[in-house]
């Protein structure tokens, strides 16, 4: 071992707090990086996997009824490579032991092979045959929330007739790798399930026997698939066709990839503040760690080293402080992204999903961390290897004292003489003193990064459950229908109000824009549901047009006042022109609303409803929903306070865990910050605090003069770290969770900034503590002995 090297050992054992704090600093960074893109990676993986194996569409069609001879038409679009025509139903269901209705999706499979596309994973059990009656295979979610197995029986209401499905297996589709129904925000899989049948049994239920109401196709690898949309609208069209759509519409697959696109925001954004934090730390720890061993390295150069081999010397110890926090982040990153890789998998449905530890990432995070670390400390090194030995060999020259406009002040002049030192060595330098603020703020700054989450998240609970939709639940009709069945449902046991609506599948167009989406007709006097802003300010039901999101009106290019064409894509598929009267910030998809008579009027319909909203009495529920599951009309219920605890436990629940991982690592950063800026201000000034002791001041009021100056500059931080991390926080907004699927308030409480300015000062209170613990160990006889 050379003489080097023992020294670099000496040097951090004698900072090994301040080490400590910045490994772990730089610890919290190649976490997050290595969490979020290794969890990346698998979702990704899996997904891809999934897919090849089990063949999933890439066109999907749905029609009205459609011959079985479409679907050689269809075959024959150039691009096309197989096609597969099902019938899909949704039915309402009455589960054994569960009070509330639940909804079914059927969908048909081939009688004797597999599908050819979106093929299905057997998890238990077996194929249903088709000539024993109602046998059917279950999604895992659905079955798992209702411990249900193979040879139980759930009964549904098939076409207006009650029919007992006797489950004989239990399967997964990457159809359906997130099982959610339509409208809803997460996934209910105790109210919404997929159940599969042979083909011949549902074409009997439904009147189906050869005709087809939904059709997948897979195309080609030249294929074009603007070009298969539209001549696939072309043929569906006289079969009431409402618009073929490719993967990035299908629900499943558009969560999956939304939820990849904001762990990919979270691997960019999070991961580089704590990098920078780290960074800084660094550089000012080495920088000032070379202005205290002046006297070292003209030594060690008057000894015949070379400048390259000083310069080394310091280098190897920042990269020890490195290496050691990117093998702590590392083993971090890869406990909480198996952590997070068991929380997807109770949303992601995938036949197998095992956290990967991706060596192409670590390297990643191991280059990038390094990088970070040489670069910040470059400039502090190459001082180090420029100090001449004669002037290294002098102590560091004063700063020119004088008298400052403080010293004239008549409170400065009546305040202790401890106070005076305080001020004065703020005073006397600025750049240092803004710098320690600096870094203090940004430890407060990380806290309400880590917190804010969930504020944002209470926000759009409260304003999308109990602002925007007042109904108790939402029913919708299996077919379009008039007043009759609105009346029907008004007499129900339990029903207090109802409120209809009107969901018309449309397609919006602006010059060389176009979206897919329903058009929800409302009544003007809308109350149960109604439209609703981000700023909690009710916006009417447009009179003659329509209202648009925001998020809409930024894909077509619009904006309040301008025309768009809708085009309607049922009936008798009318294309009009509406004016644009008002746009709506909300926060999810992508939304257009229009005067419930407006949209029957667009379809020359008369009084027609999809479904109706509606609050119900409490006392009577039990009874409401066994009127409701014997009810034929009925296709789905969906109840808001179920929808509400479902977030709750489940959303709500994920993200108070990732809360509490970042605000760990927040407060790891905000005492590795407050902590070192108290150790470097110890070790610059040891030599003037010790002579203080030695001419009489007592430990107390030096070591008051240390703390004072940690109070000020943490007092004087908190402001700017409030500012900062408000700023940060609608960093992370913009760049991971602003996507066209859900859009998250920038809302921050003040609990949340009271949490983190009260972490700081107790971080500041620890570090203190710490540091004056350390101010009564200062080598009295030393300073004596000091040669100046």
């Amino acid at each position: 071992m050379t003489a080097l090297h023992r020294k670099l050992l000496r040097d951090l054992w004698h900072l090994r707090g301040p080490a400590t704090a910045i490994s772990l600093v730089m610890a919290c960074g190649v976490a997050t990086f290595v969490m979020s893109l290794c969890t990346l990676e698998t979702l990704w993986r899996a997904q891809s996997e999934y897919y090849d194996r089990y063949r999933f569409a890439d066109v999907f069609v749905r029609v009205k009824r459609a011959p079985e001879s479409l679907a050689a038409r269809l075959a024959e679009i150039p691009g096309v490579a197989q096609v597969e025509t099902r019938i899909v139903e949704q039915v309402n269901l009455d589960v054994s032991g569960y009070p509330e209705p639940a909804t079914g999706r059927l969908v048909s499979i081939p009688d004797y092979r597999p599908p050819r596309l979106n093929q299905l994973h057997l998890r238990r059990g077996r194929r249903p045959e088709p000539e024993r009656e109602g046998e059917v295979l279950v999604s895992e979610g659905f079955a798992d929330a209702h411990r249900l197995q193979p040879g139980d029986k759930v009964r549904a209401i098939l076409n207006g007739r009650r029919q007992d499905l006797m489950i004989v297996g239990i399967a997964l589709s990457p159809e359906f790798i997130y099982q959610i129904r339509e409208g809803d925000l997460i996934p209910d899989d105790k109210r919404y399930g997929v159940f599969w049948m042979p083909r011949t049994a549902l074409e009997a239920v439904f009147d189906m026997d050869g005709a087809f109401n939904d059709a997948v196709l897979s195309l080609t690898p030249d294929a074009v698939p603007g070009e298969v949309l539209r001549r696939t609208d072309d043929l569906t069209e006289p079969y009431g066709g409402i618009g073929a759509f490719d993967r990035s519409e299908q629900a499943s697959h558009k969560f999956v990839t939304n939820e990849m696109s904001e762990l990919r925001g979270m691997a960019l954004v999070v991961p580089t503040i704590f990098l920078l934090v780290s960074a800084f730390l660094l550089q000012v720890v080495v920088s000032r760690l070379i202005g205290t061993q002046r006297e070292q390295i003209a030594t060690l150069k008057a000894f015949g080293y070379r400048r390259s081999e000083v310069g080394v010397h310091y280098l190897e110890m920042i990269m020890v402080m490195a290496v050691l926090g990117v093998i702590l982040g590392t083993v971090a990153g890869a406990w909480l992204g198996a952590s997070v890789a068991a929380m997807y998998a109770r949303f992601f449905r995938f036949p197998e999903f095992q956290f990967h530890l991706s060596p192409r990432v670590l390297l990643a995070a191991a280059g990038l961390s390094l990088t970070v670390a040489g670069l910040a400390t470059l400039g502090a090194v190459r001082r180090a290897m420029a100090l001449p030995p004669a002037e290294a060999m002098r102590p560091e020259p004063p700063a020119a004292y004088g008298t400052s406009w403080i010293d004239s002040q008549r409170v400065f002049r009546d305040a202790s003489p401890v106070v005076r030192m305080i001020v004065r060595q703020i005073a006397r330098r600025p750049f240092r003193s803004a710098m320690t603020c600096f870094g203090i703020s940004l430890a407060v700054a990380v806290l309400i990064l880590g917190s804010f989450m969930v504020d944002a998240l209470d926000d759009v609970i409260d304003l999308e459950f109990t602002v925007a939709q007042r109904q108790d639940m939402m029913l919708t009709f299996f077919e379009p229908t008039v007043g009759r069945g609105v009346a029907n449902v008004r007499h129900l046991t339990g029903v207090l109000s109802i409120e209809p609506f009107r969901a018309l599948p449309v397609r919006l167009r602006a010059q060389n824009h176009s979206r897919r989406l329903a058009l929800l007709g409302l009544p003007s006097d809308a109350r149960l549901y109604r439209i609703v802003d981000r700023d909690r300010r009710a916006i009417p039901v447009p009179r003659h047009g329509v209202v648009i999101s925001a998020n809409l009106a930024k894909a077509l290019e619009l904006s309040a006042g301008d025309w768009l064409t809708v085009e309607v894509l049922e009936g008798k598929r009318p294309v009009v022109h509406l004016q644009i009267e008002s746009l709506v910030a909300d926060f999810q998809g992508e939304s257009a609303y229009a005067d419930l008579a407006v949209v029957n009027r667009l379809m020359q319909e008369g009084n027609v409803v999809s479904g109706v909203f509606l609050t119900a009495d409490a006392a009577h529920l039990n009874a409401l929903y066994r009127q409701l599951k014997e009810t034929p009309q009925i296709a789905s219920v969906s109840l808001k306070g179920a929808a509400l605890t479902s977030i709750r436990q489940t959303i709500a629940a994920n993200i108070l865990r990732m809360r509490a991982f970042n605000v760990g690592f927040a407060c790891v950063i905000a005492f590795g910050v407050v902590y070192n800026s108290a150790r470097i201000a110890l070790a610059e000034r040891g030599r003037d605090l010790a002579t203080l002791r030695v001419i009489g001041f007592r430990r107390g009021e030096v070591s008051g003069i240390l703390l004072g100056e940690l109070a000020l500059f943490t007092l004087a931080a908190i402001p700017f770290g409030l500012l900062l991390g408000y700023g940060m926080a609608d960093l992370v907004i913009h760049m991971a969770y602003d996507t066209e699927l859900f859009r998250i308030p920038l809302v921050v409480n003040r609990w949340t900034y009271a949490f983190a300015a009260t972490t700081t000062i107790l971080a500041a209170a620890c570090s203190g503590l710490i540091v004056a613990r350390r101010v009564g160990q200062l080598d009295l006889i030393a300073v004596l002995k000091t040669r100046e």
